[in-house]
């Protein structure tokens, strides 16, 4: 019994419509008590963890918006999106639809569905559709429970940017759910790849943890010195460019190459997955995949469109290298630097100060005179220099910058102490983190280098 076979069916016998195939499959799925467990669990878990740290004194600073959780409600979300695209989306994939077509055989049920259904192609759109919806459910739930956690626990105030700017809670609001609205789109290439190595492992269970496993090898190589080029071709780097949302004006390449590439594999994993799936024998009881020209069949066609993206990215873009370098982590230092000291001058009760007044700018140098000053590494010393309110004189404060291969960088104050010195500062309403001792920056990667700053 062949699809094509299957695909014929008898005079007077109709398919079973598509509907009614999606929910029959969605109601096998929810009716697992993993997948009800993990429902739960998405949903409850991120309000009761943004909720509990919210309340701590040690926050989580070595994550993008850590360091703001006890400040306001909308970092929780960020907090939980950022541990989320690590860890958790590509192990929901892994856990949904790494399994749906596995499942079939290993019970050895597919004689039952394709009696049921007579259709191969139903059944694997119904099949499809009915893991992405829980997916969808599970991503839709991580992202509403940190959301209520973090605005019931501190509430909905502004929020600081990877710029230093403060996004009102309006703004915040939208960039917050847009950037949850970004990471769907890998969230959608590694439950392709999911959809794949279910159908071509058959009851394997190498098929269940290849989206986990993807995920962690494409997370060592985003802490590999990658070119530029090859970084944002990765279908994870969706997973972390939704960071450039948050800078003024918003580093939208990463973005929509991120969410692109993404998308390509996504289409490109469904089309190699149901190929495969329409040329099995599903007479065969022993199915067990197939076996060795999985690499031919899978494996090729994917690393081809790595390939490409790769060219089209390098082609349709101006980066270089790693794509840091000292003229970009000047501006974006200095630029953050600036929005920060004005509101440290708030929470402090200073006379106000415009930035066009301070006049801040920045100096950087990687590992001193005989190191060039490109790319990433924990070796970066800037000094920034402003125009102190009311006096001719200039004021200074230095930073030792810890910057990552992905753009994403950490500025520790070095001093003066009444500067950036204290990680608290002492205000009317009591004691609050001082803004300018530690905050995280991000860096376009796909702007050329040496630009001006």
């Amino acid at each position: 019994m062949t699809a094509a076979a299957v695909a014929l069916p008898g005079v007077g016998v109709r398919p079973a419509p598509v509907r009614r195939a999606y929910r029959f499959e969605l109601v096998k799925l929810l009716a697992q008590w993993p997948i009800r467990i993990v429902l739960v669990a998405c949903w409850v878990g991120p309000a009761l963890f943004v909720s509990a740290i919210s309340r701590q004194s040690s926050l989580p600073a070595d994550t993008v918006f850590g360091r703001w959780m006890s400040q306001t409600g909308w970092a929780g979300p960020l907090v939980v999106l950022s541990f989320s695209c690590s860890w958790v989306l590509p192990l929901l994939t892994s856990l949904v639809a790494g399994d749906v077509f596995a499942a079939e055989d290993r019970l050895g049920t597919w004689r039952h569905l394709l009696v049921a259904v007579r259709s191969p192609r139903r059944i694997f759109a119904a099949k499809t559709l009915a893991s992405l919806t829980v997916i969808m459910l599970l991503v839709a739930g991580l992202a509403t429970s940190g959301v209520v956690g973090g605005l019931v626990a501190v509430g909905n105030r502004l929020l600081v940017g990877l710029d230093g700017r403060l996004l009102t809670p309006g703004h915040a609001a939208g960039t917050v759910l847009l950037a949850w609205a970004c990471a769907l789109a890998p969230t959608l290439a590694f439950a392709a790849v999911g959809w794949l190595g279910s159908v071509a492992l058959g009851r394997s269970p190498m098929g269940l943890v290849i989206p986990a496993l993807l995920a962690l090898l494409l997370q060592i190589a985003q802490l590999l010195p990658l070119p530029v080029v090859v970084r944002v071709a990765l279908p994870s780097y969706g997973f972390i460019a939704w960071r450039g949302l948050f800078t003024d004006p918003a580093q939208t390449g990463p973005v929509v190459i991120g969410v692109a590439v993404s998308l390509a594999w996504a289409a490109a994993a469904s089309a190699l997955a149901y190929r495969l799936f329409m040329r099995r024998d599903f007479t065969d009881l022993a199915y067990d995949g197939i076996g060795r020209r999985v690499l031919v069949r899978a494996v090729l066609p994917l690393a081809s469109l790595l390939a490409i993206t790769v060219a089209v990215v390098a082609g349709a873009t101006s980066a270089s290298g790693s794509g840091i370098d000292k003229a970009k982590l000047d501006h974006s230092l200095s630029t953050a630097f600036g929005h920060l000291y004005r509101m440290q001058t708030r929470e402090l009760h200073r006379p106000a100060v415009t930035e066009a007044q301070l006049r801040s700018s920045a100096s950087c140098d990687k590992g001193g005179s005989l190191v060039a000053d490109v790319g990433p590494g924990n070796d970066w010393r800037c000094v920034v220099t402003w125009h102190l309110s009311g006096t001719a004189a200039i004021g200074s404060a230095v930073y030792q910058l810890d910057v990552s291969p992905d753009g994403r960088y950490v500025a520790d104050g070095d001093g003066p102490q009444e500067v950036n010195g204290f990680f608290q500062v002492h205000t009317s309403t009591g004691v609050v983190p001082n803004p300018l001792w530690q905050f995280d920056g991000v860096v376009d990667l796909l702007t050329p280098l040496h630009t001006s700053s």
